[in-house]
């Protein structure tokens, strides 16, 4: 399988199982395959105040490998709504790794940040690492996201990710496969999201296109 697509490369829900695992890299071009899936950087961490209600709102913990590393270049917008789903965009993404980790298809985290057709697809995802025994490692980096709001509780978030230094951990050899990077390391992300009873930009669609000329170098 050619590496993740943290949220598919299709908009086949049924294809999540075929995302990732064999070298976020770059190797052949998975036709099927997400959620979840960088470079180096600084990551755009939220305000004390969004962390202050995040511990208020009970918000699952994300602690992740040591070797797993996020790069956000998603600066402020300046408009609290659209920030505020940038933020949660943030943690369903890292969500997500935390699940395959954890080897738990049904983990806490990432069913507080996905519902619905999404959640379903995120468990598919995650199932395939852990079917694999494997997880992921390596850096990955976030970019060029557009948001747009409709109302007060619908958005969608438009978003690159660069996989070239990404890739799959198998766990009971500690090997990790690595690839070299192709138009294929980089993967253009569309979600849609509502603000649920909880407060949170929950995902509830998802897709993805892989070696989008969108977000290639």
């Amino acid at each position: 399988m050619t590496r993740r697509s943290r949220l598919l490369t299709t908009a086949t829900a049924g294809v999540a199982a075929a995302l990732l695992l064999a070298g976020c890299g770059g190797g052949k071009s998975d036709s099927n395959g997400k959620i979840a899936g960088a470079d180096t950087g600084a990551s755009v961490s939220a305000s004390p105040s969004a962390s202050a209600s995040a511990a208020e709102s009970g918000r699952p913990k994300i602690e992740l490998p040591s070797d797993l590393s996020y790069t956000f270049e998603w600066p402020k917008t300046g408009n609290q709504v659209k920030d505020a789903v940038l933020a949660d965009s943030e943690q369903n993404i890292k969500s997500v790794d935390l699940a395959i980790a954890n080897q738990d298809p049904l983990d806490k985290a990432y069913r507080y940040y996905f519902e619905g057709e999404a959640a379903a697809q995120i468990q598919t995802y995650v199932q395939a690492y852990v079917k694999a025994k494997a997880r992921t490692t390596g850096h990955f980096r976030y970019y060029d996201p557009v948001v747009n709001v409709s109302g007060s509780d619908q958005a969608s978030l438009v978003y690159c990710e660069d996989q070239g230094k990404a890739y799959d951990l198998y766990l009971k050899t500690k090997k990790v496969n690595k690839t070299s990077v192709t138009k294929d390391s980089y993967v253009l992300y569309s979600t849609q999201l509502h603000k649920n009873d909880k407060g949170v930009w929950a995902v509830e669609k998802l897709m993805s296109v892989r070696g989008s000329s969108k977000c290639q170098p």
